[in-house]
């Protein structure tokens, strides 16, 4: 089973175009997808609705998106009706494997004043996987704040932990006459989370190296997939600076559950993709 994770930057790639469908051939093989800015009515793309669109070009792939990001940009009245044009930025997940239940997790945030600090949240995904469900999450996390960062990786360990517990968008569904939706302990999480390898963030994130035993798999803490695999050469980035000086870091990652880590088979970074100024991830389970 192939995981892809993309932030798609708005579909804009390093050189300055907006190909939707560059971006789709890139994640295409993946058997689940998950992407991070991904947008409806934005100027840098012309306004564009990157959902349908993305959704026309993976037509066997089921989706889900959610926009932290909801601001009105203008209104008009149609034949006495109000109509409301809405910016959207958000995450979306796309899988060739029924969705059985979604959410939109929101993530702490501190008031800025003179940079950009945009609501950020984790979507959910129940997908009923051939192995059984699983859960997946697309994330992305603040890009300015270290104590930001590590607010929002609490809570998100928090959700990760505790959906055996309390369940995923409803339980008790059978007072519906429904049957409940999966609450499965495995999860794969992808996304933008703005840190770096070996930064205080990243171990709030995987845990702290012990001096011998490095990082033990344990459930109160994700595994990093390229890392556990050995996959994590000198030099790896998931992202290029928009100047053309060579600017390049790591910032995406791939988890997954301890109860997961055994079925990890391959995982990369595919630097040859120029529809954004991230590249996609790929991780493969067994």
């Amino acid at each position: 089973m192939k995981f892809a994770g993309y932030n798609v930057q708005y579909g804009v790639g390093l050189d300055g175009r907006y190909d939707l469908d560059r971006i789709a051939r890139a994640v295409e093989a993946a058997d689940i997808i998950a992407l991070q800015e991904v947008t409806r009515n934005f100027a840098r793309n012309g306004y564009d609705d990157m959902v349908a669109g993305l959704e026309a070009r993976l037509p066997r792939h089921f989706s889900a998106y959610h926009a932290p990001v909801d601001i009105l940009l203008n209104m008009e009245e149609r034949d006495g009706r109000v109509i409301q044009h809405r910016l959207n930025f958000g995450n979306m997940i796309l899988s060739r494997y029924p969705i059985l239940s979604t959410r939109g997790l929101m993530l702490p945030r501190s008031r800025t004043y003179d940079r950009l600090n945009l609501q950020r949240s984790a979507l959910e995904a129940v997908i009923a996987a051939p192995g059984g469900p699983i859960r997946v999450y697309s994330v992305h996390l603040d890009h300015v704040s270290p104590e930001e960062r590590m607010a929002q990786i609490d809570c998100l360990k928090r959700w990760f932990q505790a959906v055996p517990a309390e369940g995923v968008a409803v339980t008790g569904a059978a007072d519906f006459g429904m049957a409940d939706t999966p609450a499965p302990e495995d999860y794969v999480a992808l996304g933008d989370f703005n840190l770096q390898p070996e930064t205080p963030d990243y171990e709030c994130l995987f845990g702290q190296k012990d001096p011998y035993y490095g990082r033990v798999p344990r459930r109160s803490f994700p595994v990093d997939a390229h890392a556990h695999l050995g996959k994590r050469p000198a030099g790896s980035y998931s992202w290029e600076g928009p100047s053309g000086a060579g600017e390049r870091l790591l910032l995406d990652y791939a988890l997954v559950s301890p109860t997961l880590a055994g079925r990890l088979q391959d995982a990369f970074i595919d630097t040859t993709s120029r529809g954004s100024d991230h590249f996609p991830l790929w991780v493969e389970l067994a």
